[in-house]
């Protein structure tokens, strides 16, 4: 296994025999987001992305969404969440409540059963703290200046 979901991408490509080109488009996507990622210039790409490679590899989606970090780790229960070292008790607090709704899950009026709801779960799970993420890496002073100009209309 590689320390990063690029060198892991491009052992997969390799394995199939796909030049970074022929991956691209297969999985219609460009062949400059393929580079990125395999060299560690882009981060992990996101799920819809992931599904795209997963169909033109043949690779499971689900593989590739452990091996990117959106799933719990292997190995690990399946009750256990994934949480970020730089989560608050308030994003812990936040996440258990967007979960904690049990209400029953349909898909064009059909019922899922637990593997597929734990499927949104995983995902959900990612994306949550993707989102999370992102919110806290915005300019503290965007707010202030919000407030600077609603204070001038006074």
């Amino acid at each position: 296994m590689t320390d990063t979901f690029g060198g892991y991408l491009k052992q997969i490509r390799e394995a199939k025999g796909l030049s970074i080109n022929q991956l691209a488009g297969l999985a219609g996507i460009s062949g400059s987001q393929i580079s990125r990622i395999e060299n560690g210039l882009r981060g992990v790409p996101k799920p819809a992305t992931l599904r795209k490679i997963a169909d033109a590899t043949g690779v499971s989606y689900d593989q590739l969404m452990g091996e990117a970090g959106y799933l719990r780790e292997h190995g690990a229960s399946r009750n256990e969440n994934p949480v970020p070292g730089w989560a608050t008790s308030k994003d812990k607090r936040d996440f258990r409540k967007m979960l904690e709704d049990d209400g029953e899950l349909m898909f064009d009026g059909i019922p899922l059963n637990q593997e597929d709801k734990q499927r949104i779960k995983d995902v959900l799970t990612g994306l949550f703290w993707e989102a999370k993420q992102m919110n806290k890496r915005k300019k503290p002073d965007q707010r202030s200046d919000n407030t600077d100009q609603s204070g001038a209309n006074n």
